[in-house]
């Protein structure tokens, strides 16, 4: 697709984001709806009048094109250790990643954090550079990462994560109406153990599907919510094991 359709697709799209018609660009313009339908038609705008039509939009020709690239560039499901690090090395950058990655808006994070608007924007923009976001014009922002993304296996958030986990994450009775606990204890075959965790794993992909779902709704009608699943070689035994017999 030559750039000229791509830039003035893109326009189309970000007119309709912002609920304007061609009906606001004919009176921004100071031309006729027909005019403005033909302009667009024969893709013959001009730079001034572009320029006009992005102001329309509270925005530069510069942030149009970038979201031109944006819309073809490949969402990410990963990002480097080095990236992570940074992320884990600054909790108050942390506790806005996880926001935005739950589709929270600047003033989501501002009414329920405290942080002022120039602190979070800071904190966005160090996340627009390691390409999680793009903080688009008015301080939107838009996620680039993919329906899968997530933190490396054994990175430094997933260490983070472990470590308050340890200290934190059982310091509760599991009574109450949104919690839950359940210890299981069995003997499995390899086979079964294999097919169990592939339930898991489906179970995680449906807990990541309803969190999608629920972004739309607003923040005061949705609660942070984390779910630990876990299986591994480990046996009543582990915690007995000096009573057991020797065979």
């Amino acid at each position: 697709m030559p750039q000229t359709t791509e830039l003035i697709h893109t326009l189309k799209k970000l007119l309709k984001r912002h609920n304007k018609t061609y009906v606001d660009v004919a009176a921004c313009l100071q031309l006729s709806e027909a005019s403005v339908k033909r302009l667009f038609a024969e893709q013959n705008l001009s730079l001034q009048r572009l320029d006009a039509i992005c102001a329309l939009l509270g925005m530069e020709i510069t942030d149009l094109v970038r979201e031109m690239h944006a819309e073809h560039a490949q969402p990410i499901s990963e990002i480097s250790h080095a990236q992570e690090k940074e992320i884990a090395d600054d909790l108050n950058l942390l506790l806005v990643t996880v926001c935005v990655l739950n589709r929270w808006s600047l003033p989501d994070i501002t009414r329920h954090y405290q942080f002022n608007e120039p602190q979070v924007i800071r904190y966005l923009a160090h996340l627009d550079r390691l390409h999680i976001i793009e903080l688009q014009a008015g301080n939107r922002i838009k996620l680039l990462v993919a329906p899968n993304f997530k933190w490396r296996d054994d990175g430094p958030i997933m260490q983070l994560f472990r470590a308050k986990i340890e200290s934190e994450y059982f310091r509760t009775t599991f009574t109450k109406e949104s919690e839950k606990l359940v210890v299981l204890n069995g003997m499995l075959s390899d086979a079964s153990n294999a097919l169990f965790q592939r339930k898991m794993a489906q179970l995680a992909k449906d807990f990541d599907t309803l969190s999608k779902d629920d972004a739309c709704l607003p923040i005061g009608e949705r609660k942070g919510s984390t779910v630990l699943l876990a299986m591994r070689d480990w046996g009543y035994e582990r915690l007995f094991g000096h009573q057991r017999k020797k065979e």
